[in-house]
């Protein structure tokens, strides 16, 4: 794990701490990565689900949750608010009794417990889909003013000697075949998200061309979205369209693309589509002996997150302190 750069988001949720939902309350995992954050004070777990079930749960696995709270959708004091509330938000595309029946299941109602100012953030997809972790939050928190989708991000790190290497990869989850205009927002939000994670972005938007040595509908569609990119963050450090060596790569770099600030040293990669973003990705875990945290969700008003249903507690408790951050 990084250490490094765990500890610098521990320190910065400790000087304001937050509160984060779990949608899945009795899960062991859950409970696990729940019983350590309470062990610190920088962020206190809210658990959805019947306060007897979770405590048994927790007991029965030897887990101390004392001092998280436990809010149950049956018995929640506020729920006709909620219901209220719900109804405004969905615009008539839902009915108070289809709002009501939404809310009993974790997921809505964890979700709206964020929207309302319960809680700052929220994690669930242990047990849940992807989608069941978006949709909810599409049609109850909401895209960002400006934003028109939801992105995601992987963070990457891999333990070096004295310094570890930290770079962002987007977009490897949600947009399966982005347009120019989507790649704009998804390059905005990565490199916003890279900031975060002390990650100081030199953004490569990337394709089996440099510079046009490469022809194609594609290379076209990266190249545009670069210049979009740089007409609308000038101060950003981009470069594209770029193949992957003349990223990475300084000599490469340098000669296909020479004297820009990205090419050879880029660290915040932006894939074409989700085929090549789910590859390289993964490449870059699996025979570059680097961590991946994430998918991390970009572009909604509030920080929801989305776990594998394969996780362990180590990824709970390592994706609600990166979730935490971004609050």
């Amino acid at each position: 794990m990084a250490i490094h750069m765990f500890q610098q988001l521990i320190d910065t949720l400790k000087k304001s701490p937050k509160k984060i939902v779990f949608t899945e309350g009795t899960d062991a995992r859950i409970l696990e990565a729940s019983a350590r954050l309470l062990s610190g004070t920088f962020l206190t777990p809210v658990l959805v689900g019947n306060p007897e079930e979770i405590q048994a749960a927790a007991e029965e696995a030897g887990f101390n949750i004392r001092g998280a709270e436990i809010i149950d959708p049956e018995t929640y004091p506020e729920m006709d608010k909620m219901v209220d509330t719900m109804v405004e938000l969905r615009k008539g595309k839902m009915t108070a009794d289809e709002c009501r029946a939404a809310l009993k299941k974790s997921n809505y109602f964890g979700t709206m417990l964020v929207k309302m100012g319960v809680a700052d953030c929220l994690l669930g997809g242990a047990t849940y889909s992807t989608a069941d972790t978006v949709r909810p939050a599409l049609q109850l928190v909401k895209t960002k003013p400006g934003n028109k989708i939801v992105s995601s991000c992987f963070i990457m790190v891999r333990e070096g000697v004295g310094e570890n290497t930290v770079l962002a990869m987007g977009d490897c989850a949600i947009n399966i075949k982005p347009s120019e205009d989507e790649l704009v927002e998804i390059t905005t939000e990565v490199a916003h998200c890279a900031r975060i994670f002390g990650i100081d972005p030199k953004v490569a938007m990337l394709s089996y061309s440099t510079k046009g040595s490469g022809k194609g509908e594609d290379v076209d569609k990266m190249r545009h979205a670069y210049e979009k990119v740089l007409a609308t963050n000038p101060d950003f450090d981009v470069d594209g369209e770029l193949q992957f060596d003349a990223a990475v790569s300084p000599a490469v770099g340098q000669l296909k693309s020479p004297g820009s600030p990205v090419a050879g040293y880029a660290n915040t990669f932006i894939f074409p589509d989700i085929n090549a973003g789910n590859i390289g990705y993964k490449i870059a875990q699996r025979l570059g002996n680097f961590d991946a945290y994430g998918p991390i969700l970009l572009g909604l008003n509030a920080p929801i997150n989305d776990l594998s249903r394969g996780c362990n507690a180590q990824e709970v408790y390592s994706m609600a302190i990166i979730t935490a951050a971004l609050a």
